[in-house]
This record gives structure tokens, C-alpha cells and sequence, in this order.
């Protein structure tokens, strides 16, 4: 019975000093060293979603080919981004014309990891800020994007933005 107060002893001191102890550092959010590997999968419906998915992020959103949207998104595309409209045509116009990459190679977002359920492919990104507790340093997360995929092409689609400053 001693043996079991003590050890309860213990336990209740080591959560105690868990819970008062600051934080520790985070671990780093790390991308992958080759995203585009993640674009992949053995089930061929998911693999098609996937790359679906990778063409949208190198081709749309890296190397800004909006003129080759319609390959990528279906017209109705709904959008859950609170800056944009649903609609191929509204998404288009948020995000060009930007100057067009004239090669277009290998992904370099910070891909961290790919996800798929059926239809539903998740990308997780490495996301970097300014930490308010510390100027000038930073420190890492997750940004999110989720898009779901319907004959080869991006129906809808979901992310983690918030507003944009109003333009001046």
C-alpha cells in the first residue's frame, strides 16, 4: 500500500510540475524535401486526385497559368475562401493576371504532407510568422487547404485564410 501512495505521490507532483512548468519550444514544422513525391499513391483514384490537386498548386497557384484553368477546376468551383467568389471565372480574376512563369518545374511550396479520403484531397503547408512575444523572431505551423475532386478536376474547395486588409 506504501508503494501505491508514493508512486500516486509522484504522479500528482510530476502533473503538477507539467502543468505550472512554462512551455517548452515547439518542434519545427518541416516541408518535404520533395513535395511532389507526396502527389502520389498506389490506389489509381486516388493518385489521380492527387495529382489533380499538384497541377492546381504548380501550375494555377506557382507558376501562374490562369489561362489553363479550366484543365484544373470545374466552372461551378465553390469557394470557401472568405476573399473569393465561387466561380472559375471569379477565381481567375482574384488571382490573375499575374505575370506567367514561362517554365513551369518542380513544386517548391512547403508542403508538409498529403491527404486523401475518396474524393478529398488535404494538403498540410509549413507556415511561417512573426512571433509577438519575441520581435524580430519567428516561429512555425500549418496552413491547411482541402479540395474536393470530381471528374479530374477541382469542384470545390476550402483553406485556412482570413480576410484581406481592405485595398487601397
Amino acid at each position: 500500500m506504501t508503494t501505491i501512495k508514493t508512486a500516486l505521490i509522484f504522479v500528482a507532483l510530476g502533473a503538477t510540475a507539467a502543468v505550472s512548468a512554462p512551455a517548452a519550444a515547439q518542434e519545427p514544422v518541416v516541408a518535404a524535401a520533395d513535395p511532389e513525391a507526396l502527389f502520389t499513391d498506389p490506389n489509381p483514384t486516388l493518385n489521380a486526385n492527387k495529382q489533380a490537386v499538384l497541377h492546381i498548386l504548380r501550375e494555377l497557384l506557382q507558376c501562374n497559368h490562369w489561362d489553363e484553368a479550366d484543365k484544373y477546376l470545374t466552372e461551378r468551383y465553390l469557394q470557401h475562401n472568405p476573399n473569393v467568389t465561387s466561380g472559375r471565372a471569379n477565381v481567375v480574376k482574384y488571382f490573375g493576371p499575374p505575370p506567367r512563369t514561362p517554365s513551369c518545374g518542380k513544386l517548391t511550396m512547403p508542403v508538409v504532407t498529403v491527404l486523401t479520403s475518396g474524393n478529398i484531397v488535404g494538403i498540410v503547408f509549413r507556415a511561417e510568422y512573426d512571433d509577438p512575444r519575441k520581435p524580430g523572431a519567428k516561429y512555425t505551423s500549418i496552413s491547411y487547404d482541402q479540395w474536393r475532386i470530381v471528374d479530374g478536376r477541382a469542384d470545390e474547395h476550402w483553406d485556412t485564410s482570413t480576410l484581406d486588409p481592405p485595398k487601397k
